[in-house]
């Protein structure tokens, strides 16, 4: 499939009240409103596709730079590439989703969530966390330097209140992830979850909640599920 006929179809499968539910949450035009279920239905059609994910994210369309990071190549997309998408990954879905889900699974994305940590950017830091926490959760523990990452959950601990509003939800969600997927740090961050206590972020008065992280933890250890890693970042 070439771009024009990709975004043929995402002007098909555009729903309204699935882009008025976007635009609150942080989206803004160019989008037509594609629920990912939609998405995946072409993602089907193309599988992984680096040179067209390359196409469609450059067209600022929010439905088309989602479906770019569904659709990115992790083994030929290259740092520069990934630079430039969390530039322009303006809003949540992009800037926590899209973007961290691909960098998360190259050689680079631990590289690439450290430095995008420490950018006066809020999309940009918040899409660093969350990188940091997809790649603990497709690698193995042997792969990952524990000592970096215990340092993180400090560093979330004395800093997560204070951060901008964006971040210290990804912050609450780095804590989440690296208790389910580092066994080792399970107990420390725990411990932090305690310390943190209620994150407050403004979820642009959409429902959405911020999730407890003392609790979240909990569900995953009385279900069996710290160290059960994910075969792709990305769903």
């Amino acid at each position: 499939m070439q771009v024009n006929e990709i975004m043929e179809e995402l002007k098909r499968f555009g729903n309204e009240s699935t882009k008025n539910t976007l635009m609150k949450h942080g989206a803004r035009e160019p989008i037509f409103g594609v629920k990912v279920q939609d998405l995946k239905k072409i993602l089907k059609k193309t599988k992984k596709n680096h040179a067209l994910s390359l196409e469609l994210f450059a067209t600022g369309n929010s439905d088309a730079m989602y479906l770019a990071g569904l659709m990115a190549d992790e083994k030929q997309i290259s740092k520069d590439d990934l630079q430039q998408w969390v530039k322009q990954a303006y809003w949540s879905y992009l800037s926590e989703y899209a973007v961290p889900w691909v960098a998360a699974e190259t050689p680079f994305g631990l590289e690439l969530g450290l430095e995008w940590i420490e950018s006066e950017t809020e999309t940009i830091a918040s899409a660093g966390w969350s990188a940091l926490a997809y790649y603990a959760s497709v690698n193995s523990d042997e792969q990952l330097d524990i000592k970096i990452y215990n340092s993180l959950l400090e560093r979330v601990e004395k800093q997560i209140h204070n951060a901008p509003n964006r971040v210290r939800y990804t912050m609450n969600g780095f804590v989440i992830a690296i208790a389910t997927y580092i066994e080792a740090l399970t107990k420390k961050s725990m411990s932090v979850a305690e310390n943190i206590g209620k994150v407050k972020v403004d979820m642009d008065g959409t429902a959405c909640k911020v999730p407890l992280a003392t609790s979240y933890i909990n569900k995953i250890i009385v279900k069996g599920n710290v160290g059960k890693k994910r075969k792709t970042a990305r769903c």
